[in-house]
């Protein structure tokens, strides 16, 4: 399922009381599509991460109590010994507004642990203490073949989740999120070009990386820091995502020039292959405001139909305020076709 789509399946599950995991491969954006997903639904959120977590963790804590009237009636008025919700637990317990209970990494947990969740999820109670009714739970897990720790999850605690998600890269999802958070057009406009290396993860015993989003959005770090080199890249993202950004980078760099483009839109040079034009298309995205925009338009309507519909609705989503603009409503109006 793409994250897009998982984003709204996991807004109504939390909106209708129903327990969804999440799997996929490390580094896919599980954990922050679920946070996400929770802020959608309006939903305060709770992580826990069973893997560093005890058994007893899940019981509540030893505590010396009075008895209540009808428990003194019963056993008299000595103190009882009784396990108490702490922490998340008593979150948990006393939650009076929609709340979204996160197990992250679930699958790494000890069976023991797991064991211990099952009276979470299914009994919905801690040692007689009840979960709040506006308690809802969420997992994530890798699988056993991601070498991430995961040897299986119990049966028992599989069969308690409402359904199981598996979570795949989506190139216009991570472009999406890309172009809002800001992410450097060159990245952008790479991850245009070869969509295969947004996600090619090879569980290996050596310590390297491979392309996922997790760590294409390390190299994003390292190339708005200004640092772009090639031993520093292949270590965030592995040797061939490197070498081929690096190669794109070059190509990034010799597209025609923005100020040409802006100042001389009907004869500025038009890309002639391909990454040219995935490079010029994310340039234009990144710098285009009320003042370039009309003549970055002139330019665009230079170019094939295809790119055209790629550069405007980039820039409208990377710049909304220009969809009210004269110069889009028009070019709207005339490729609503290309829009649908």
């Amino acid at each position: 399922m793409s994250p897009n789509k998982l984003t709204k399946v996991l807004a109504h599950s939390f909106r209708h009381g129903l327990k969804v995991l999440v799997k996929g491969a490390p580094g896919i954006g599980k954990s922050d599509i679920i946070t996400q997903a929770a802020a959608r639904a309006e939903a305060d959120l709770i992580i826990m991460h069973p893997v560093v977590s005890d058994p007893t963790d899940f019981k509540g804590m030893p505590a010396v109590v009075q008895p209540s009237t009808e428990e003194a009636k019963q056993y008299g008025k000595h103190p009882l010994a009784e396990f108490l919700p702490f922490g998340d637990l008593r979150k948990l317990v006393r939650a009076s507004g929609l709340t979204v209970c996160f197990m992250d990494d679930i699958g790494q947990a000890p069976g023991a642990v797991q064991a211990a969740l099952m009276q979470l999820l299914q009994a919905r109670e801690v040692n007689g203490h009840k979960i709040s009714d506006h308690v809802i739970f969420c997992g994530a897990t890798n699988d056993a073949t991601h070498m991430a720790g995961v040897s299986t999850i119990l049966e028992p605690v599989k069969s308690r989740w409402d359904t199981i998600i598996e979570l795949t890269a989506d190139t216009e999802s991570w472009k999406h999120w890309a172009i809002q958070n800001d992410m450097p057009p060159e990245l952008i406009g790479f991850i245009d070009l070869r969509p295969d290396l947004l996600s090619d993860f090879k569980a290996t015993r050596d310590l390297t990386n491979s392309p996922c989003p997790r760590t294409v959005h390390a190299v994003g770090k390292w190339v708005k820091s200004g640092l772009v080199d090639i031993e520093v890249l292949s270590g965030a993202a592995g040797d061939g995502f490197a070498a081929e950004f690096i190669g794109f980078m070059r190509t990034y760099k010799s597209m025609p020039d923005l100020d040409t483009i802006a100042n001389s839109p009907t004869v500025a040079t038009l890309p002639q292959d391909p990454a040219t034009h995935f490079a010029i298309c994310a340039a234009l995205t990144y710098h285009a405001d009320a003042t370039v925009f009309p003549a970055y338009h002139t330019y665009i309507l230079r170019l094939a139909s295809e790119w055209q519909t790629r550069a405007m609705r980039d820039i409208i989503l990377k710049h909304p305020e220009l969809k009210d603009t004269a110069t889009f409503v028009q070019w709207a109006a005339e490729n609503v076709q290309n829009l649908a």
